[in-house]
């Protein structure tokens, strides 16, 4: 729809996301999962390309593919270093080692189904409303922000047994 050829949004999502994952890898290490998981960055963006095409600048018309290619790269290199790869280590880390390929292979297929839902949608609601499709996706973002911070703990640099206090609600460590 922006007037750029497919190949060259595909081309240029891999050279966003490998090295965003990689840094997704390094920073994770360095702050802690969390952090990247309550980042409301993706939110504020969802916000604002929802606001540019509600207000249909006229202005913009020229740059407008432009600004479509660069904020969808933006969005998928900050996706890639949160919620792209941080559930699988935060899972893996939760649950005891009996129930880790079970629970890992929920989360493989919520993620698939929830990609799957959102690419098939994604048409119907562009057609319903360019703006709203924003808009419905931003508020999901905040959804799981006020998820993340109400049922996410840290898990860096602590014990199975830490996590697993941290999550009983009648343990007095926390």
């Amino acid at each position: 729809m922006t007037g750029f050829l497919g190949s060259i949004g595909t081309i240029a999502m891999v050279i966003v996301q490998i090295p965003m994952t990689a840094l997704g890898v390094i920073l994770m290490d360095k702050s802690g999962r969390r952090p990247l998981l309550l980042e409301r960055r993706n939110l504020r963006r969802l916000l604002a390309c929802g606001i540019v095409i509600l207000l249909d600048l006229q202005t913009w018309i020229k740059t407008t593919p432009i600004l479509a290619l660069v904020g969808v790269l933006v969005y998928t290199g900050s996706f890639s270093l949160g919620m792209g790869g941080i559930p699988w280590v935060i899972v893996s880390e939760i649950f005891p080692i009996n129930m880790k390929g079970s629970v890992g292979s929920l989360l493989t297929l919520v993620s698939w189904l929830s990609s799957w839902i959102v690419s098939y949608a994604f048409n119907f609601l562009m057609d319903w409303s360019s703006a709203g499709t924003f808009f419905t996706f931003s508020s999901i973002c905040g959804l799981t922000v006020l998820f993340v911070e109400k049922f996410v703990p840290e898990t860096k640099g602590r014990t199975f047994e830490e996590i697993q206090a941290s999550l009983n609600p009648f343990s007095t460590k926390k």
